[in-house]
């Protein structure tokens, strides 16, 4: 059973941490940054001293951050590999990331393995056991279907978004006509709300694509 430290800021990150409460034996603990931050951040470490002075968070299997501010990635990353952290997701995507080069420099400096999700509903298996202990249960959907007389009757999730979404369209589907079941999984995504980024591609997009595959996958 790994531990979660979980970095939320604002809204994002919280309801992660209530569906892995809920659906996961995974010890999870948290703390919180200030929804708003300055734009540029001259001395990363002098600014998360003052918002997180006690550390243990760091101390976690894996830490799950929120940050979503790019001065701040490789912070989080650099606490969590002196407090013994062994893996960092950071939510948001590269944007809100960092820069690449110092990302994995300090990878490498720690031994630590660290992945970047624009959204965390794409977290899959790598090959490093904290990250796929996780993600057995949390990240890329995947679920099991039963249907009957051409409905869908049963949905059972083997691996649901971290988010909880998984879960909202796994029970609003049952009922829903097999050849609809698909687009409507998409559609249920959207209307969670998916806090993910809107726009033409990626973010919201995205996690509906996520979902309406695993449901044809399924069926």
């Amino acid at each position: 059973m790994i531990s979660v430290g979980v970095i939320t800021r604002g809204k994002y990150g919280r309801r992660l941490i209530e569906n892995v409460k809920s659906n996961s034996n995974f010890r999870i603990s948290s703390i919180e940054l200030p929804d708003m931050l300055p734009d540029f951040i001259e001395i990363p470490a002098d600014l998360m001293n003052e918002l997180i002075p006690d550390k243990s968070i760091f101390s976690n299997d894996l830490i799950i951050a929120y940050t979503l501010h790019p001065d701040l990635g490789p912070e989080i990353i650099r606490l969590a590999g002196e407090n013994g952290a062994s893996a960092v997701i950071i939510a948001g995507g590269a944007a809100m990331a960092g820069g690449q080069s110092e990302i994995t420099r300090l990878s490498k400096k720690y031994n630590i393995n660290v992945q970047v999700h624009e959204i965390c509903c794409d977290i899959g298996c790598t090959g490093d056991r904290i990250i796929d202990e996780f993600a057995s249960c949390f990240g890329r959907p995947e679920v099991r279907i039963n249907t009957k007389n051409g409905l869908v009757t049963n949905i059972k999730i083997i691996r649901g978004a971290p988010c909880g979404s998984t879960r909202h369209m796994a029970k609003e589907l049952v009922g829903t006509k097999i050849e609809e079941a698909p687009a409507r999984a998409g559609l249920l995504i959207q209307q969670y709300p998916c806090r993910a980024i809107r726009g033409n591609k990626g973010g919201i997009h995205k996690a509906a694509k996520l979902h309406k595959e695993s449901v044809e996958r399924a069926l």
